[in-house]
């Protein structure tokens, strides 16, 4: 026995810290140093290799916020050539009808939809009677926008461009436009007019000037390390940071790629971005606009920052790996130390000490003190335990007396009410007496659905004595349904909650509906109620199992009898609530059959 004991000891201190140790250096230290030698004789042909794949994915995702942004403010034009009253408005101005009071109308629509999206400069319609109507940011002018000018073309040929599909037409951005100290470029958006009731009529054209500084502020936020711009494939600007060049043609129309790549590398060189080093240029081409997003990147730096940062790298991975080695054996020795000061206590509680506990020491290392606390709180739990363990035989002894004691004094006032005539007393005592029985004994149980079905009638009979009969209750359950299993009680919790809840605030007769009937292999109840509804917000979270508890109404009752259901029943059973404000609500509960 002695010879076992000696054997089985609780911690072998210094065979667990040199194996932490060695552990430590084989799995980290070794492993580390060999990595970051390869790595500092790699870096340069992995940036090398990777350069292309991160210029890839930071110009697919100026494209994309570049196509986002533009779905974006196309929905204020979607708003304007499907509007109903603009279209009456068009309508009216191409039979000549009133067409001045129209025309300011139709302005006064405009500049509502103006100020929903940052960067619109002009709204503007032309009707197929050749009239223009516009509400512009950049001039007072009613009669001639601020772009109109620096249209390539006329008003005409606009109209019949845009006009001639319905679909969404991109107007590049055009020369820079100078209104007494305000001066930008506009690029455009247009679609023809729909009236819905005729889609094939020509009604007019809408479209929406955009200052090209959105396109800008695309292109600024994914600049680091390079310089993003927009080009069209005649070889026009259509936006670049820092540029005055915007809206000028820098290469002619179907120029070689070298070509290109010069004019490219010229316009990137002419911000002052990136300075005047050897630039690499990297093209993605939008389907969506049909434009070319171009990045400039300037790689020797790139590279030569990489390399600074591996030699800041390699040294500071020396000295943390110094570090890290003294604080582990530190670490190391500590946490031994506290693990068999946990062991010991634990060794005590297992002989039997039920009040030994480890005590607080803030220095152990967190996962060890977490230990310590579940197990402290272990056996206070198990402590508590034994206690509710003994007030719970004398609970049980109480209920053998309580029921008993409570039917006998209903019992008594039920037969002082008959004496006296008071026949409504009584029937509604006797009625309780009922309900408490059935809900008291075996309160979980399973039971036929005729019995649920009674005892429900019994319960909606106390509350329509209680409320004078201020609402009808109708039950339709079908025969064949009435002999299966139900657990007890789980319809009560719907019910309560429609007649103290739901026919509050109505003035109509309020009614209420009970249906139960067989679905395959599922029962379907209904209970429905024509009472003042639930907002949608809150049938949605019901819904979804987030239950709102306020001041003026508690929905605890439902939430047990919803757990209830699916503690019973799983994922067979399922619960959904559909209410309209003002119109009532209806509770549907499907459970499986059970005979």
């Amino acid at each position: 026995m002695k010879r076992f004991q000696s054997t089985k000891t609780p911690f072998d201190h210094k065979s667990m810290k040199n194996r932490l140790i060695t552990a430590f250096i084989l799995t980290s230290l070794i492993p580390i140093l060999l990595v970051n030698v390869v790595y500092y004789y790699n870096t340069s042909r992995l940036v090398q290799q990777n350069v292309e794949s991160m210029t890839g994915a930071n110009l697919e995702q100026t494209r994309v916020s570049l196509d986002v942004w533009l779905d974006s403010y196309e929905d204020i034009l979607f708003q304007v050539y499907t509007d109903d009253t603009i279209v009456e408005l068009v309508d009216q101005i191409n039979a000549g009808e009133d067409v001045a009071i129209n025309r300011k109308l139709l302005r006064k629509l405009l500049r509502g939809l103006f100020y929903t999206k940052d960067y619109v400069k002009s709204i503007s319609v032309i009707t197929a009677s050749g009239e223009l109507v516009f509400y512009d940011q950049l001039t007072a002018s009613t009669t001639r926008t601020s772009w109109m000018d620096s249209f390539s073309g006329s008003q005409e040929e606009l109209y019949e461009e845009i006009s001639s599909d319905n679909k969404t037409h991109l107007i590049p951005t055009g020369g820079r436009m100078v209104f007494g100290s305000n001066a930008c470029n506009l690029f455009h958006i247009g679609h023809r007019i729909i009236d819905y009731r005729d889609v094939g009529k020509q009604c007019g054209v809408v479209l929406v000037s955009i200052d090209e500084k959105l396109l800008e502020e695309v292109c600024s936020s994914h600049t680091e390390n390079g310089l993003n711009f927009i080009i069209d494939n005649k070889g026009y600007v259509i936006s670049c940071p820092g540029s005055d060049q915007v809206g000028e043609c820098i290469f002619p129309e179907g120029a070689e790629e070298e070509t290109k790549k010069q004019a490219c590398r010229r316009l990137a060189e002419q911000t002052g971005i990136l300075g005047s080093r050897e630039l690499s240029l990297y093209f993605v081409h939008d389907e969506k606009t049909g434009w070319n997003i171009v990045r400039a990147v300037d790689q020797e730096e790139l590279l030569l920052s990489m390399h600074r940062q591996q030699r800041l790298l390699i040294i500071s991975i020396g000295l943390s790996l110094m570090a890290v080695l003294a604080m582990m054996i530190s670490q190391v020795s500590r946490m031994t130390g506290s693990i068999k000061r946990v062991v010991e206590t634990m060794g005590k509680a297992g002989k039997g000490d039920l009040t030994v506990r480890v005590a607080p020491d803030h220095s152990r290392p967190t996962e060890i003190e977490i230990i310590a606390e579940e197990f402290n709180s272990m056996m206070n739990k198990l402590k508590s335990s034994l206690e509710k363990q003994k007030n719970a035989q004398i609970a049980a002894l109480e209920a053998q007396i309580n029921p008993h004691f409570l039917y006998n004094t209903l019992d008594t006032i039920n037969w002082m009410a008959i004496g006296r005539d008071e026949y409504e007393i009584s029937n509604m005592i006797s009625t309780l007496a009922s309900i408490l029985r059935y809900g008291i004994t075996n309160s979980n149980g399973v039971v036929r659905i005729r019995e649920e079905v009674e005892w429900l009638k019994q319960y909606i009979f106390l509350q329509q004595t209680k409320l004078k009969n201020t609402f009808n209750c109708h039950i339709n359950v079908e025969p064949e349904v009435m002999s299966l299993s139900i657990h007890k009680l789980l319809l009560q919790p719907f019910v309560e909650n429609a007649i103290l809840h739901g026919f509050e605030g109505v003035d109509r007769e309020h009614s209420l509906t009970v249906e139960m009937m067989q679905e395959e292999d599922r029962i379907r109840i209904s209970i429905e109620d024509n009472g003042c509804g639930m907002a949608e917000e809150m049938v949605r979270k019901i819904n979804q199992g987030i239950f709102c508890r306020t001041d003026d109404q508690n929905h605890i009752g439902m939430e047990n009898a919803i757990t209830r259901i699916r503690m019973y029943y799983g994922e067979k059973a399922g619960v959904e609530v559909e209410s309209r404000p003002g119109q009532g609500t209806r509770v549907l509960i499907r459970i499986p059959v059970r005979r």
